[in-house]
């Protein structure tokens, strides 16, 4: 992967799909679980964007484009998820996650209350480390749109968090 961004030549032989998938694995896994919720669903997420990936083998621009792409794909997954049939008519079950930090656990169940775009925002702002206007073009959305909507989830987990008493 170091060859990919140090400005040489992107390759496109399977070899490097494999350097690709590991270097962004978690990125659109935990964009995945930021839509999805449950383990399974974006396990489901991850196997079908780096599917397509491999299938397709795209020719990039830059680095940047490949990751916008991957994002892209994970979101436009994630909506055909959420749309399918099967999920309309199913109930998920619940997870618990172990973790060793509490406080880790109390902001993952928070911010499942919050609807998928929001999530969405919040995960990509805060742990992609995405500026807003990145965000706005990878998500094809208003610059104003995804600052609205940083804004109102934010608002949302303070509300949740003093509903119980987290703060």
């Amino acid at each position: 992967m170091e060859q990919l961004l140090s400005g040489q030549p992107f390759l496109q032989l399977h070899e490097s799909a494999e350097r690709v998938i590991a270097y962004y694995s978690d990125m659109v896994y935990h964009l995945a679980f930021a839509r999805t919720g449950t383990k399974y669903d974006a396990d489901d997420i991850f196997q079908e964007v780096f599917l397509r990936y491999v299938k397709k083998n795209p020719v990039f621009e830059s680095e940047e484009h490949r990751k916008a792409w991957l994002i892209r794909v994970t979101v436009n997954c994630s909506k055909k998820f959420w749309n399918s049939p099967w999920k309309k008519k199913t109930q998920g079950l619940t997870e618990d996650i172990a973790s060793n930090a509490p406080q880790s656990m109390e902001l993952y169940y928070e911010l499942q209350k919050l609807p998928p775009k929001y999530r969405e925002v919040i995960h990509l702002f805060y742990y992609e480390n995405m500026p807003l206007e990145e965000i706005s073009r990878v998500l094809n959305r208003k610059n104003s749109t995804v600052r609205t909507q940083l804004t109102r989830a934010r608002a949302m987990l303070k509300t949740f968090m003093k509903e119980e008493d987290y703060v």
